[in-house]
């Protein structure tokens, strides 16, 4: 408030003069201190300390609802704020839509090391390298988040040799270029994991340690570790689980035990697996992986080889395991790709199972083998939690490539890319008795075996998801709770 005094003249009227003296006398009656409303808004600002001053000196009272601290001028100055203005009968901050945002897996088959691969990798000065293996899938690296492989052949040492089937010990600069590639889950929990004994397996075990970016599961190592692996992207917790049906044994050793995650039960004291039946192991883990993480994900090695249906005890055991609490399966092991299906248990539970995804890179001889599958899940996470968005989850067909005569790997090619060019240069051919590969045979397994559920580049590039008629071909509708 700012006070005016003006100045006058007095004239010889008297009259004039004591009405000016009358007003004057009026007017310094009412120039009294300001009241009690603004002494008590005076005090309120003095003693910030109650309301919530922190060590930067701003009360709780002057954040805003964008957490920015209000103008401190009016505080300075003495005078009262402006009162906090509100929408109808709405809290501050009611309206505001919470973050949202995509976690995307994305998993590839069996990384299946035949001799001719590992001679791929074989420079002139005689050091190896194979990066060359994940040319074909780097865009698509790089625009997921979590980003699994599954490495059928164990390093067991590079000592021993590279031998191939049916022992097979593959070259650990293998796993460098996984690492390289930007891989962070490697799941080891195979058929072949005991090729090179237990020995073989500790080898392995730790040469992962040199990779802590890399969460590796199925196997374990000389030093005890936690059976729930845990790998948390963007805020958002995944349990990540794998288990193997068998070492290539009917029985499981003794040494072997407590190393080598199993699908299937087994007799404790005599090792005698149980084909038919499933782990009570594995359904333990899905339920406390469950009360761990936001999101399990089973990785189960499992099924019958050359066989593009699951088998009986492949759904009984996907039932099982969505029962316990499993959001995600995905299936490696017959080398051969196999449906995407939904899968619900009886008290419920849903979740998405890829039976087999086949292979990735290999030089196997069925021409059915050469077709595979990448999966792509799309994870959305907003305020009511974490679902699966089915219309960005699906399959990116590959193609396995590798040369004839040498028998060195190519490239792995998408499907829609591929050439029938390409497929007449195959080395699938070489093997005696082999017909060669036929590009629109691929084509046609590819419909047959995933259905709807198949992704191109573009829509994968672009997040766009699948188109409407993929979709309902696949039978799904939008979005999952976890």
């Amino acid at each position: 408030m700012k006070r005016m005094v003006g100045l006058s003249i007095i004239t010889a009227a008297s009259v004039l003069a004591l009405c000016f003296l009358i007003l004057l006398l009026f007017w310094e009656k009412n120039l009294e201190a300001p009241g009690d409303g603004w002494a008590a808004e005076a005090s309120r600002i003095s003693s910030g300390a109650e309301a919530g001053v922190g060590s930067a000196g701003i009360a709780e009272a002057d954040i805003g609802e964008d957490g920015i601290a209000e103008d401190e001028s009016a505080a300075s100055s003495g005078l009262p704020e402006e009162p906090e203005r509100l929408e109808g009968n709405e809290e501050p901050g009611e309206n505001e839509e919470p973050a949202e945002y995509d976690v995307v897996l994305m998993a590839l088959g069996d990384n299946l090391l035949h001799e001719g691969i590992v001679n791929t990798g074989r420079r002139a000065d005689g050091s190896y390298d194979y990066s060359f293996l994940f040319e074909g899938v780097a865009d698509f690296l790089a625009l997921a988040d979590i980003k699994a492989i599954n490495q059928e052949t164990i390093f067991g040492g590079n000592h021993l040799g590279f031998p191939g089937y049916p022992r097979f010990n593959s070259p650990t600069q293998v796993g460098d270029a996984i690492a390289a590639a930007g891989f962070n889950v490697v799941l080891h929990a195979t058929n072949h994991a005991a090729d090179q004994g237990i020995e073989g397996i500790y080898h392995c075990a730790g040469y992962w340690e040199e990779h802590p970016e890399v969460l590796m599961a199925g196997i374990s190592g000389k030093e005890e570790r936690e059976r729930i692996q845990l790998l948390e992207i963007k805020g958002i917790t995944f349990a990540i689980l794998n288990y193997t049906y068998s070492p290539n044994t009917s029985t499981l050793s003794s040494e072997l035990m407590g190393h080598l995650n199993m699908l299937c039960a087994y007799n404790e004291n005599t090792g005698v697996i149980n084909f038919t039946a499933l782990n009570p192991q594995v359904a333990a883990d899905i339920k406390e992986a469950e009360r761990m993480a936001d999101v399990v994900v089973v990785f189960p090695h499992w099924g019958t080889e050359y066989r593009t249906e699951p088998s009986g005890y492949q759904r009984i055991f996907a039932e099982e395991m969505t029962q316990a609490g499993a959001d995600l399966i995905i299936g490696t092991h017959p080398h051969v790709p196999q449906p995407v299906e939904w899968v619900v248990s009886e008290n419920g539970n849903k979740a998405l199972c890829y039976f087999s995804l086949g292979n990735y890179a290999s030089l196997q001889k069925n021409p059915q083998c050469m077709l595979e599958g990448m999966a792509w899940v799309t994870f959305h996470v907003d305020g009511d939690g974490v679902s699966l968005s089915e219309e960005k989850t699906g399959v990116l067909p590959l193609v396995c490539h590798y040369k004839r005569g040498s028998m060195h790997l190519e490239r792995i090619y998408l499907l829609e890319e591929y050439t029938e060019e390409l497929a007449y240069r195959h080395g699938i051919q070489d093997y005696e008795g082999c017909w060669r590969l036929r590009l629109p045979e691929l084509q046609r397994w590819s419909r047959e075996i995933f259905g709807g559920w198949t992704f191109t580049r573009e829509e994968l590039e672009k997040g766009s998801g699948r188109t409407a008629a993929g979709r309902e071909q696949a039978g799904d509708g939008g979005v999952r709770a976890m």
